[in-house]
Order: structure tokens, then sequence, then C-alpha cells
């Protein structure tokens, strides 16, 4: 199990990503724009770099949604790969069979 505070600081994280979403991009947009002066699109990047550094998505990191666990998460069902299998076992996700050959 991971610590409660960082299952806590990851959602923290995810919440501030997806409100700064709209503002990032709209950024991004007038820094790659090169109909805008030189000037505008500094500016741009100046009001980029002024964000909170938490606003930026590639500081989130994939955790298991019942450990917490960050390292060999499944993306398609959001779970560590130890409590994927349990889940797979007792035969709670659809669809999905342990193999075997």
């Amino acid at each position: 199990m991971a610590k409660l505070a960082l299952k806590n600081r990851a959602k923290k994280r995810e919440a501030m990503v997806k409100k700064f979403a709209a503002r990032r991009t709209g950024l991004k947009a007038q820094i790659d724009d090169p109909t805008l002066s030189m000037e505008d699109r500094l500016e741009a990047r100046r009001r980029l770099q002024a964000l909170p550094r938490n606003a930026s998505p590639t500081r989130l990191r994939n955790r298991c949604a019942i450990t917490g666990r960050p390292r060999g998460t499944f993306r398609m069902f959001g779970l560590g790969r130890n409590k994927l299998r349990e889940a797979a076992m007792r035969g709670d996700i659809p669809g999905l069979i342990k193999a075997s050959w």
C-alpha cells in the first residue's frame, strides 16, 4: 500500500492538470502560431512558465486505484498487476482469463 499522502498528492495533481488544461493549450497554440509577432509569442511563453508546475500533465503518475502502487499499472483497468491478477482470478473482469499454454 502506498502512503495516503502519495495518493492524495496524485489526486491533487490530477485536479490541477484538469483546471489549467484549457489555459495551457491556448498558450501553446499562441507559442506555435507563426503569424503572431515574436513579442507576443515570448509573452505567451512567459505566461506558460508562470503556471504552476503541477499543472503539467507530464507530472502525473499512473497509480493502482486500490493500492496506489506506482509501477506495474495497467492503463486499461487502472489496477496494479497484483490486484489485476486477483480480480481476474475471482472473475470480476469479464473476458479476462489467465493465459496458460
